[in-house]
């Protein structure tokens, strides 16, 4: 798995690269800022680029590949789910252990957010107390990254029934369209923050 690293900085860097390193990962690159990162993705194409950018660069300029940031601004994680929910990560303070392990799930197109990203997007649980059962196992199945076609192949209905679900799902979590958010992810950060809300 090769893994570009851009911080601004250099110890820091050095540190993160060091981290990867030490758990067998191919750091191929470094880069020390939004445009000089952009460059080094396209010239060496890696896995996943590791972001601790104070002002990072957009997903799209990124080429597809996948994207985990470290930061301390909840709105950039919702940035990174402009244009794609997959392959995206967002994590504040982790532990060596979670953050090597967000770079292969990242890696490997999955998505990785911290739970404060997930209060904040998700807020009251009680929105999604007023599901359904059918409802909530649809969710659960989005959840699982599965699509319309093959949820309704799950539960047995028709497509056009499982679009129904989503739709109604989409209004009590009053998930409105909107460019800037890919309301299909949040829907399932209320899902999983409220899961974690009733484990804790």
């Amino acid at each position: 798995m090769n893994v570009l690293v851009a911080a601004d900085s250099t110890l820091l860097r050095a540190g993160l690269t060091r981290l990867l390193l030490d758990a067998g990962l191919s750091v191929v690159a470094e880069a020390d800022g939004a445009a000089d990162a952009v460059r080094k993705v396209r010239a060496h194409r890696p896995d996943v680029v590791v972001l601790a950018l104070a002002e990072a660069p957009r997903r799209q300029d990124l080429d597809g590949v996948g994207v985990l940031m470290l930061a301390e601004d909840e709105g950039a994680a919702l940035k990174l789910l402009d244009t794609s929910p997959r392959g995206v990560g967002y994590l504040i303070e982790p532990d060596v252990a979670r953050f090597i392990s967000a770079v292969r799930e990242v890696a490997a197109g999955g998505s990785v957010l911290d739970p404060a990203v997930v209060a904040h997007v998700v807020g009251r649980r009680s929105r999604r107390d007023a599901l359904t059962e059918r409802e909530r196992e649809v969710l659960q199945l989005m959840a699982e990254g599965r699509t319309n076609r093959a949820i309704a192949q799950t539960v047995y209905l028709s497509e056009r029934a499982v679009e129904r679900h989503v739709t109604a799902i989409f209004d009590k979590l009053r998930l409105e369209p909107c460019r800037k958010q890919h309301r299909r992810v949040l829907a399932v950060l209320a899902h999983l923050g409220a899961s974690t809300a009733a484990v804790s």
